[in-house]
């Protein structure tokens, strides 16, 4: 478990430097996740190798949200810190990690923002299968902080619509997933279960199609360090109604390509969506405006040129590291 692996980190250093010495160092070393980082940054420190770090998720935000149930090493945030500082570049994935950065003590010069992607070939507009009443549509992991419980409590105030929940284990396995058991039990408590349901897992190939059959996607988790929906929905010319958290604050640009709303608000979550649900023409607009979004900023060829001219740089620039450190053990 990804928890438990924060002891092999320096055993992980100096396979890198053994494996480096004994068959080049290559130009930049670029970890992703902080356990990774630490390796990286050993390592590359050892060797004289610039460090290039992606976290993807800072333990500060899972912290706040997660409290006694963050299941992190103790020493996560503090680690955490270091990467970040040390590092050669930060590529943050959205503007909202550059401002928890900050606030974590980090200084930012060194941090640049480079997204995550989509591919826009396989999440594309198309024709929508027909469905008995307007579709709203969740995807995700099914776990707390995804926020499906917010959406299954604005069904009460949007009684024309239906709500499919795509995620978690496959559908012959809903009935002992936890999660699924507690958002069956909160839609019939509700008197919405014959609107809301739980598909399960859905192969890749099969979500375009998914997403091109609602008039538009919820997403509604209570963070989210970036969020691959959002921008698979606007691939799909799909609007999203989504919580302004974390890299939703990004990827959908209010009144242009979806609604923000406050996150854990089923209110606030029914009145933005039910204006989409009443004006077919806005949801149609709106994800026009998503796709042509998505494609400029967030296609994956966009996000692997920004990655490599980031990174090209930092080898054109880095200095000579210091004289090699064997901190590999500093962990």
């Amino acid at each position: 478990p990804k928890d438990d692996l924060l002891p092999y980190m320096p055993a992980f250093a100096r396979w890198l430097v053994r494996h480096w010495t004994a068959h080049g160092t290559p130009d930049v070393v670029h970890g992703h996740f902080w356990m990774s980082g630490l390796a990286a940054l050993q390592a590359g420190r050892a060797c004289g190798v610039p460090v290039a770090q992606t976290f993807h998720a800072l333990g500060t935000v899972k912290r706040r949200h997660q409290g006694a149930a963050d299941t992190s090493p103790p020493r996560r945030i503090e680690l955490e810190r270091r990467v970040a500082t040390e590092a050669d570049l930060v590529l943050a994935t959205c503007s909202d990690e550059v401002v928890e950065l900050q606030r974590m003590g980090v200084p930012t010069p060194h941090v640049q923002v480079v997204p995550c992607g989509v591919d826009t070939a396989h999440f594309r507009p198309g024709p929508a299968a027909p469905t008995l009443r307007p579709r709203l549509l969740a995807i995700g992991r099914l776990v707390e902080r995804k926020g499906f419980d917010v959406a299954v409590r604005a069904m009460s105030l949007l009684p024309e619509a239906e709500l499919v929940v795509a995620g978690g284990p496959p559908a012959a396995q809903l009935r002992h997933d936890p999660e699924a058991r507690r958002l069956t039990a909160l839609a019939a408590q509700l008197g919405v279960a014959d609107r809301v349901h739980l598909v399960g897992q859905v192969a890749h190939d099969d979500m375009p199609a998914l997403v091109r059959s609602a008039r538009a996607v919820l997403a509604t988790p209570w963070y989210e360090p970036f969020g691959i929906v959002p921008i698979e929905a606007a691939a799909c010319a799909r609007p999203v109604v989504g919580s302004a958290v974390g890299g939703l604050l990004d990827t959908v640009e209010d009144g242009v390509t979806g609604r923000l709303v406050p996150p854990r608000d089923p209110a606030a979550l029914a009145a933005a969506t039910s204006a989409l649900l009443d004006d077919p023409g806005l949801a149609r607009r709106w994800g026009e405006a998503a796709r042509r979004r998505a494609v400029a900023r967030y296609d994956w060829a966009q996000v692997a040129q920004e990655t490599e001219a980031a990174l090209a740089a930092l080898v054109r620039t880095a200095a000579p590291t210091a004289a090699a450190r064997s901190d590999v053990e500093a962990v």
